[in-house]
């Protein structure tokens, strides 16, 4: 099923996320290899967010490809992958929001990133914008929900 609008899987789509919580996300490097590792994207409306180190070993494979690929998975019949463009959001009140936004979600979807990182002003810390251009909702053995960002 192919739908126009997030709002026809969202409900389904944060109920999965929520419960996963952690994600595997891949990036593609300089000689365009797939490298995966685990995140903790949270989401605000159709945007993800995710704190991460500024001088991580994917930012040098986001400066060259900033496509991604999550895939959530806590039941293998309803996984949920996102493909999506990562930025890296650097506006200092952007930052500050969400920041806030991060702590005021309950943990363990939640979390005060100066577990972290020391302060909005750590040098190290940096911010990660997920834009989505496709969702996937997979329903085995009915067909997915897919949403695509037109």
């Amino acid at each position: 099923m192919e739908t126009k609008r997030f709002n026809e899987i969202e409900t389904e789509f944060f109920a999965r996320i929520e419960k996963m919580i952690w994600c595997n996300v891949s990036t593609v490097d300089s000689e365009q290899r797939p490298r995966s590792r685990i995140m903790h994207p949270v989401w605000e409306g159709i945007t993800g967010w995710v704190t991460s180190r500024r001088n991580a070993y994917k930012a040098r494979h986001l400066a060259a490809n900033p496509h991604v690929s999550l895939a959530y998975i806590a039941d293998v019949a309803k996984p949920v992958y996102v493909e999506c463009i990562a930025e890296w959001e650097d506006n200092t009140q952007e930052k500050q929001r969400i920041w806030d936004f991060l702590k005021s979600k309950p943990e363990p979807y939640g979390f005060d990133p100066a577990t972290l990182f020391q302060s909005l002003d750590d040098p190290t810390y940096g911010l990660l914008r997920l834009k989505p251009w496709r969702i996937e909702l997979v329903n085995i053995p009915q067909p997915s929900a897919i949403w695509r960002n037109s």
